[in-house]
C-alpha cells in the first residue's frame, strides 16, 4: 500500500520538483498550497490530490488536517516547504516585517504539525519535515536577514522537542537546510554567481523521499545539511 505524505508550498520551485519526485516513487501525494493548481503534470495522476487551503489560519489548518486523517486513515509523512524571505537587519526589522516572516516560516509548519503529530504518535508512526535556513545556524550569515533567521530558527527547536516526546515511538521530525537553491529568482537575482555550486530543488526532492522512504527507518533527530558547494 502506498504511503500517503502532505506536502505543503506545493506550486513553488522545490514544491514541484518534491511532488514529481514522490509521485515517480509511487507515493499518494496530498499536494496543498493556498492557490491555484499549477501542477498540471500530475493531474492524470491517480494517487494525486490538490487542495487549496490557507496554512496561516490555524483552525482551517487543523479542520483540513482532519479530514485527510478521516479519508485515508494514516498520514505517513508531511514535508511542510511553505515559507518566505526578506532581507533586514535589526534596524529596518520592526513588529511588522517579524510577524510577516514569524507567520510564513513558522506558523505554517505549527499548524499542520499539531494535528499531525498526535495522529503519527497514535499510529506509531510518521515522519514530519522542516526546512531550514543555513543563516538560521550561522548568526553572521543571518544579521542581514533578521526576521527570516530568527523564525527559521524555531524549527530546529520545534524539531528537537518533538523528536524528545516522541521518542521510542517511531515518529521523527527533520530539519532539511539547503545552501542557496538553484531557481531561476535566485538566478536572476544574483547573476554573478555561480549557479553550479548550489543545489537544485530535485537533489533536495531525493533528500526528502529518503527520509520518508524505509532506507531512512533508523534515523532520529535528523538535521540535513544539503549544501553543495555553496
Amino acid at each position: 500500500m502506498s504511503k500517503v505524505i502532505m506536502i505543503t508550498g506545493a506550486n513553488g520551485n522545490l514544491g514541484t520538483a518534491t511532488v514529481k519526485k514522490f509521485l515517480d516513487e509511487g507515493y499518494r501525494v496530498v499536494a496543498v498550497d493556498h492557490s491555484n493548481n499549477h501542477l498540471g503534470f500530475a493531474a492524470s495522476n491517480k494517487n494525486f490530490e490538490w487542495q487549496t487551503v490557507d496554512l496561516t489560519a490555524e483552525k482551517t489548518v487543523e479542520a483540513f488536517v482532519g479530514d485527510l486523517i478521516r479519508r485515508y486513515g494514516t498520514l505517513d509523512g508531511a514535508l511542510l516547504l511553505v515559507g518566505g524571505f526578506a532581507m533586514g537587519g535589526i534596524e529596518t526589522t520592526g513588529g511588522e516585517e517579524l510577524r510577516k516572516m514569524y507567520s510564513l516560516n513558522f506558523e505554517t509548519a505549527y499548524f499542520a504539525t499539531r494535528p499531525l503529530f498526535q495522529h503519527m504518535l497514535h499510529n506509531g508512526y510518521g515522519r514530519l519535515v522542516f526546512i531550514g535556513a543555513r543563516p538560521a545556524l550561522k548568526p553572521e550569515q543571518g544579521k542581514a536577514a533578521l526576521a527570516y533567521s530568527m523564525t527559521k530558527s524555531m524549527l530546529f527547536t520545534l524539531a528537537g522537542i518533538l523528536n524528545a516526546e516522541a521518542k521510542g515511538k517511531n515518529v521523527v521530525t527533520s530539519v532539511v537546510v539547503p545552501s542557496t537553491i538553484d531557481t531561476p529568482p535566485n538566478r536572476q537575482s544574483m547573476p554573478d554567481a555561480n549557479p553550479d555550486n548550489w543545489v537544485t530543488p530535485e537533489k533536495i526532492a531525493e533528500v526528502l523521499e529518503f527520509i520518508c522512504s524505509d532506507k531512512g527507518l533508523a534515523l532520529r533527530e535528523p538535521v540535513y545539511k544539503v549544501y553543495n558547494n555553496a
